[in-house]
């Protein structure tokens, strides 16, 4: 098959997405399909005549996740300034492709924008969940209450704008300890954990650089999970624990900072209420095909919801491959497997 793997973009994630990206696109060729891997904001310098000349075989690649986030405003500013999230000559190699592999992560990969946008190009075979799916599932403050209507509990929160943020109101409605984030990003960008009134609104002032609304959210302490849905089935989860600190994106992404046990050390009964929630929050959120739902066991035995990812990652310490090899499912066939999904979708 040609297979075109969009990574990148003009996101905070975007690190992670061309790591992700890479990893992708260096197994796919392994498997030996024709792969163009194409970073989405940055498109292509030039759009040869023959666009298929671009899915080559063979091909191995390779990028690392620094510490901190990418400085956006100076890659905009090495491109002129451009701010258009798709660049030239991205949807044409889309049109060309058999399948295309989204490897992207946050902003607009994971809100429903590209999504919508490959829809309406008549561009329908792409991993992952459809632009419904991804909108619900991006904006948190959505996606809680959707859950909420299902019967899937999440930590109590506050919507906030920032343009006028009430601390007050934030620490009586969710209490004290409580974590700030956008309503958006991914990979823990722009997290705080709060644990005083007057640290709310520096907390707020460091996530509004990502985005205007934020959710200010109960912190629930206990133990922290992750799982996997993939094609319709819960795969085992897996339990993070973060060597220091929080599951902040210096934790997630540098290996060896984070012990993560897969399959999690649960009883029977625990995995069939994780999984079940797990299942009942994708389906509320109207996702497809696979994605990742992250949980909280409180001290009162209860798992509540933080969020679910419709495009989880796809590096070396991501959670996804290691929850499919944990059914023995390798990386390549994994990969093979949502092309597969793509493909057949209708």
């Amino acid at each position: 098959m040609k297979i075109a793997v969009l990574a990148g973009g003009l996101s905070p994630e975007r690190d992670v997405s061309l790591t992700s990206g890479s990893l992708i696109a260096t197994s796919l060729s392994r498997s030996g399909h024709a792969v163009a891997l194409v970073d989405l904001y940055l498109g292509l310098k030039k759009i040869p005549k023959d666009i298929e000349s671009l899915f080559v075989k063979g091909e191995s690649y390779s990028y690392k996740v620094e510490t901190a986030e990418p400085d956006l405003e100076a890659l905009i500013a090495s491109n002129g300034g451009r701010r258009a999230p798709i660049g030239e000559g991205v949807l044409d190699i889309c049109r060309a492709a058999d399948v295309v592999f989204l490897a992207l992560h946050g902003s607009i990969g994971e809100n429903g924008q590209l999504q919508a946008t490959l829809d309406c190009h008549g561009i329908k075979k792409y991993t992952g969940t459809g632009y419904i799916g991804a909108l619900l599932s991006m904006d948190k403050d959505i996606s809680k209450r959707l859950m909420v209507e299902a019967g899937v509990k999440t930590p109590r929160w506050v919507y906030v704008d920032t343009t006028h943020p009430n601390a007050k109101e934030i620490a009586a409605t969710v209490g004290l300890p409580c974590v700030i984030k956008p309503a958006s990003c991914g990979s823990s960008v722009g997290v705080s954990i709060i644990n005083s009134i007057d640290q709310i609104d520096e907390a707020i002032k460091a996530s509004a650089k990502y985005e205007r609304f934020l959710l200010a959210e109960e912190m629930i302490k206990g133990r922290e999970f992750t799982i996997a849905i993939l094609d319709g089935k819960a795969l085992p989860p897996v339990e993070i624990i973060p060597k220091c600190g929080f599951y902040d994106y210096k934790n997630k992404y540098q290996s060896g900072l984070t012990e993560e046990i897969c399959p999690a050390h649960i009883t029977e009964e625990e995995n069939k209420r994780l999984a079940d929630a797990a299942l009942a929050a994708f389906s509320a959120l109207r996702m497809e095909m696979y994605g990742r739902a992250d949980f909280i066991l409180g001290s009162d035995g209860e798992f509540y919801c933080l969020e679910v990812n419709a495009l989880p990652g796809m590096t070396p310490t991501s959670l996804l491959p290691q929850e499919a090899a944990a059914v023995g499912i390798g990386y390549d066939e994994l990969c093979e497997l949502l092309v597969k999904l793509a493909y057949e979708k209708e």
